[in-house]
């Protein structure tokens, strides 16, 4: 398939200013790509691996194409198959397709090379996205950087974990370790340092690269992390049983004989991706994302994760390399959506609620808990039109705050003193208001936003404008030199974490140092989670 984008070409060239296309030699053979408008040169839809498909789909991946004449990098629209996504933001149809694993590779016009690479890793809740989602075209214009972003497989495709030969799992992640060895292998040909890597992901992206930090396959790939709303540790994160999660999914397309491993197993390797992707998984009460990375089972293959998120950062087994670590101020905005229908689910049910990675042995311990937690957020009260900041505040804390703020301790007391921690506020004055209220917030991943491009920046209000310049100089001071604010910067100092969370930065109109991040909030889920948590579990299946 591949071969499609070949097409005859003179003999490699060096660009120059004038000059609309420039040709890189890869390992795979030579890759035309074309200036764009902005004035730097772009290099799409570059295969990095081979996807396995048909029966063996969910495989780790297998090694890219090579080619002889250079290949048109072209190719902007592939995404992998997923539930629902036709057409960009910006209008342009997609292409689903099974092989799609490739990457796309902006180069600024300078003739610097040896410059600092960032891979952008997108998000989607593990079921949606693809790697020009966004960009961060201003990023680039700075020169300073080579920046890299891709698609991987999601949903089933991606994370299907039933711990047999055919489909062990993660093969998701194995593709992102496989885009990391490819930037290693070729980017300084791009005129990037293949030793200073930055890896930086939104939401799910944000979970991906801090469980990326802390895999054995992806030792030497990286070395700085930006996590943005998301952590190795939130209840998101990991399956906790991905054979349970499988039997469901399957029992809700319809197949009934789920405790037969084999069946079940080709049942999945059968079915077409549009049946498989009919089921939305993306609004659990728990905060689940059911096809989630897993805990592998050792098969002799490779394993991307050989033991769960929390256990690896009490080890201390894993690089301690520089991070930038936060979430947003209202993350749990964007569940607001589902509030009409959950505040009367939350009132005859909260324990529903609860996040996945919480078990208990006996109901009456549930009930205290969630009696606890009824009680911590909501007061006597009921959920409602009344409080539903607090209902915003709840899903904040459970679905990304905590899990950040657990694993900066688990970091710190492993000997982490790298990690620059924030918690990003800034609410623009053109924003709606949370509804019920007169309140605006900063929502899941505005922090992304402020630092990727967003269309029309020009339409933009003049603090937002600010905030954005703000934003992207903290982010390239970090991609740059490991620190969002460097020595003789003329931004607010900016120190790592230490013990207790602190300090962290608030990110808003003005940079503010605080202590002690999620405050009583976090101490509050410290003792819950030192009680109830509920280990992931690898798939052991039986036959």
């Amino acid at each position: 398939m591949w071969l499609q984008g070949l097409v005859l070409c003179a003999c490699a060239v060096v660009a120059t200013a004038e000059e609309s296309w420039r040709i890189v030699n890869i390992d795979q053979g030579p890759v035309k790509g074309y200036r764009a408008p902005e004035g730097h040169f772009v290099f799409y839809g570059i295969p990095y691996a081979t996807t396995p498909i048909g029966p063996n789909k969910f495989k780790p991946p297998l090694p890219p194409p090579t080619w002889e004449e250079p290949y048109e990098a072209i190719q902007r629209h592939v995404i992998c198959p997923q539930r629902a996504r036709s057409r960009d933001t910006d209008g342009p149809v997609l292409n689903p397709q099974e092989d799609c694993l490739i990457t796309n590779v902006y180069v600024p016009d300078t003739d610097e090379t040896n410059l600092p690479v960032l891979v952008h890793f997108h998000g989607g809740s593990y079921q949606f996205g693809y790697g020009t989602v966004r960009t961060a075209i201003n990023l680039l214009s700075s020169k300073k950087v080579v920046i890299v972003n891709f698609n991987y497989r999601v949903g089933a495709h991606g994370l299907l974990c039933l711990g047999t030969e055919d489909v062990p799992g993660n093969a998701g992640m194995k593709d992102q370790v496989a885009l990391l060895r490819w930037v290693q292998r070729n980017i300084a040909s791009f005129g990037g340092n293949p030793n200073d890597v930055t890896i930086d992901g939104w939401s799910a992206g944000s979970s991906a690269v801090d469980l990326v930090m802390i895999s054995k396959l992806a030792r030497g790939l990286f070395h700085k992390v930006i996590p943005e709303s998301g952590s190795n540790t939130a209840s998101f994160s990991v399956q906790v049983d991905p054979i349970a999660n499988a039997k469901m999914i399957a029992t809700k397309l319809n197949f009934n004989n789920v405790h037969n491993i084999t069946a079940l197993e080709a049942f999945y390797k059968s079915i077409p991706f549009e049946m498989l992707y009919s089921v939305d998984v993306g609004n659990q009460p728990d905060s689940s994302t059911v096809f989630a990375p897993c805990v592998e089972r050792y098969l002799g293959q490779e394993m991307f994760l050989d033991d769960y998120p929390a256990n690896i950062l009490k080890s201390g087994n894993y690089p301690k390399v520089p991070m930038l670590y936060g979430v947003t101020e209202m993350e749990g905005m964007f569940r607001v959506p589902n509030f009409n229908r959950w505040k009367d689910m939350m009132n005859n049910n909260f324990g529903d609620f609860l996040p996945e990675d919480l078990a208990f042995e006996r109901e009456e311990e549930k009930e205290y808990v969630v009696q606890k937690v009824k009680k911590f957020y909501f007061g006597d009260e009921p959920v409602s039109e009344k409080n539903i900041l607090q209902y915003v505040q709840y899903f904040t804390d459970v679905m990304f705050a905590y899990g950040t703020a657990k694993a900066v301790k688990l970091q710190v007391e492993a000997g982490n003193n790298q990690i620059y921690l924030y918690e990003y506020g800034y609410a623009d004055e053109n924003s709606n208001y949370i509804m019920h209220t007169q309140t605006r917030g900063a929502t899941h991943c505005a922090q992304t936003s402020a630092v990727m491009d967003l269309g029309n920046e020009d339409l933009l209000s003049d603090a937002y404008k600010k905030m954005k310049v703000v934003a992207r100089d903290l982010w390239l001071n970090f991609i740059t030199t490991g620190k969002p604010v460097p020595e003789g910067s003329s931004h607010t100092p900016w120190p790592p974490v230490g013990q207790n969370r602190t300090p962290y930065m608030f990110i808003d109109r003005e940079l503010t140092l605080k202590k002690q991040f999620m405050q009583d909030r976090g101490l509050f889920w410290d003792e819950i989670y030192d009680k109830y948590y509920r280990v992931p579990v690898p798939p052991f299946p039986y036959y």
